[in-house]
């Protein structure tokens, strides 16, 4: 037996560790487990190349709570250590850090990580236990050795009976944190971390059904027995390849990612790199609403099946963050505490190739089955269309597959809608207008009078398609889009030809004076304005730059313009070729024009969906006396 004191300056390691680590305490079991696997996989390499020549078999790590002892065991059957090495790595190597460690971080916050960086992972063992041992055999044949260490830098070290092949350790947990003894509390922690590692991970038993035995009864309980409870997939879909993967098993893999979403996804993106960096993974595409902040269910990041974060932000681009999956990478550079990304070239690296990986498929998809892909617009344009926004590679390759859709649900890529409407849609200034709406029952006059002049309306009801419109008229050359209700039909798209009025100018300032009389303190800019004797008489729209910026500035943006809180800003037009309008100017009694001009306005507000309320109770009273 050998006593000693681990080589490090400083007394108080121990309290460190556990004071830095405390906000991420849980970490310790995956660090052991992680520690458990490297073990296991190193001997399967060894006696692949020849350099062991004990049989690997089929190992797992067994984890065991003892609560009446208060402890936790968790066990593998991988490389094992001698003396000489657990001297080594865990007397040595485990603290070389040590005094770096403390000249680093003995003035920083909690969340200033330390495990991994400096060699610590299993020192994360005393963040729950007051005494740590390792009981250990090599798969040399050296004889087993037991290390026993009270959190204090000294320790003991002597040799064990240990026959099999494989490392103990044995925690001794600590009053504070008796939550750990609990199989609960245990098992959420196996199944958040260790999940998809890629060795079996046995944790107690469970009872499985076996088969009647033949000329049994009906009545005749069936035979069980007790079997070992595994509790990950060892070898989970995204690291297989993709030929070898049915979209069942794509499906099946979604449902076990995500055990309470029962819808299934719309399709998926199967990553699998090995150069400049290695990068595995399956990105779902889920039904997506127009609520950008519904986000329950978030990609998962793992280094080599062991989990780390589902905080992906910084290498799958923010746009994709929206969808669902796993991206496991052990290139991505973590912090010490494999907790939190580190933004450097590799990561900006990463995440071009996502974004180039989930472009390609989307074309794919739309080339190959373009009425499926139109089917699913509506569930996943809320991505492309924030993507088109925010990363200009993307926005480049998605001019081939993104699509406008139609109010009749017709849909175009922008090539062909251009093809469609240049010859109607093409203004005075040769200017492309794109006419669209947001809502479809809301803006139903203006789209009717837009489609009896023979125009395509667009339907673009997602929450950053003022944003969107924005970008696509500064890449795109004399186009301009404009809402249905910005204007009066002759005024949305401008041709030479203008109606002629049939007021004459004097008249027309008349009538402008008595309206506005009657409106003043509404907040409309009146206009006088020529058009067909068949449109309404009054029509109130909304300027189309001042109501972008007020939608922008509700979705974040548009704060530049240093608009504020703006107001509704409505124009009400005058159509001066309207009858009513012709009757409105010469009502002889005052009484009677300001009867008519209400009611004519709150025909208009009606149409535009703005009369409400009491408002909305009197004019119903009085549309009744007028008709009796």
């Amino acid at each position: 037996m050998a006593t000693g004191k681990i080589n490090v300056s400083v007394e108080n390691i121990f309290p460190l560790i556990k004071k830095f680590l405390y906000s991420d305490h849980e970490i310790f079991l995956r660090e052991l487990i992680s520690n458990a696997t490297d073990a296991t996989l190193k001997l399967k390499h060894l006696t692949s190349i020849g350099e062991a020549t004990v049989e690997y078999g089929n190992p797992i790590i067994e984890v065991k709570v003892d609560t009446n002892k208060k402890r936790i065991h968790i066990t593998d059957q991988g490389i094992g250590m001698t003396e000489e090495e657990v001297k080594k790595y865990i007397n040595e190597v485990a603290f070389s850090g040590a005094e770096e460690f403390l000249d680093k971080y003995k003035d920083a916050g909690k969340d200033a990580g330390i495990i991994g960086h400096f060699g610590l992972g299993f020192y994360s063992a005393f963040m729950v236990a007051e005494k740590v041992e390792i009981i250990t055999k090599s798969f040399k044949d050296e004889p087993a050795v037991h290390w026993i260490c009270d959190g204090s830098p000294e320790f003991t070290l002597k040799e064990a009976k240990k026959k099999d092949r494989g490392t103990e350790i044995i925690l001794h947990v600590a009053e504070d944190s008796t939550e750990f003894l609990e199989d609960s509390k245990i098992r959420e922690l196996l199944t958040k971390y260790n999940k998809f590692m890629p060795i079996p991970i046995k944790f107690g038993t469970k009872t499985e059904t076996l088969p009647k035995p033949e000329g049994a009864k009906e009545e005749d309980p069936a035979p069980t027995k007790e079997v070992d409870d595994i509790i990950n997939n060892p070898n989970p879909a995204w690291t297989k390849q993709p030929a070898d993967l049915e979209d069942d098993d794509y499906k099946q893999f979604y449902r076990e990612l995500y055990p309470m979403q029962f819808e299934e996804p719309l399709f998926h993106i199967h990553l699998n790199v090995d150069y400049p960096f290695n990068l595995t993974g399956i990105l779902y595409f889920p039904k997506l609403t127009n609520n950008l902040n519904i986000q329950k269910d978030r990609i998962q990041l793992y280094q080599n099946q062991v989990f780390v974060t589902d905080n992906v932000e910084g290498i799958v681009p923010e746009f994709l963050t929206m969808l669902r999956g796993v991206i496991d990478s052990p290139d991505i550079p973590l912090n010490v505490s494999r907790s939190y990304l580190q933004a450097d070239g590799a990561v900006k690296k990463i995440s071009s190739y996502i974004t180039r990986k989930v472009a390609d498929k989307l074309n794919s998809l739309f080339k190959n089955n373009r009425e499926d892909f139109e089917q699913k617009w509506n569930d996943i344009k809320v991505v492309i269309e924030y993507g088109m926004l925010s990363e200009e590679k993307f926005f480049e390759k998605a001019d081939k597959f993104a699509l406008y859709p139609t109010v009749d649900n017709k849909y175009f890529t922008f090539e062909e809608l251009e093809a469609k409407i240049k010859d109607t849609q093409t203004d005075k200034d040769d200017k492309l207008v794109v006419l669209y709406a947001s809502d479809q029952e809301a803006q139903h006059s203006y789209i009717e009078a837009a489609k009896a002049k023979g125009y395509e309306i667009l339907l673009m009801d997602s929450p950053i398609v003022p944003h969107l419109l924005q970008k696509l008229e500064t890449s795109k050359e004399n186009l301009s889009f404009v809402r249905v209700d910005s204007d009066h039909i002759d005024n949305l798209i401008k041709k030479e030809d203008t109606a002629i009025s049939k007021l004459s100018d004097e008249e027309k300032e008349t009538l402008k004076g008595e309206i506005e009389e009657v409106v003043k303190d509404r907040g409309y800019t009146i206009q006088m304005e020529a058009m067909e004797s068949s449109a309404s008489p009054f029509i109130i729209t909304e300027p189309e730059f001042m109501r972008r910026m007020k939608e922008m500035q509700r979705t974040g943006g548009g704060g530049m313009f240093g608009m504020g809180n703006m107001p509704d800003m409505y124009n009400l037009i005058v159509n001066t070729n309207h009858e009513l309008v012709s009757e409105i100017l010469n009502t002889k009694t005052a009484k009677k024009r300001e009867r008519l001009i209400n009611q004519s306005l709150d025909l208009a507000r009606l149409s535009k969906g703005l009369l409400k309320g009491e408002e909305l109770t009197k004019f119903i009273a009085r549309s009744y006396d007028m008709i009796k």
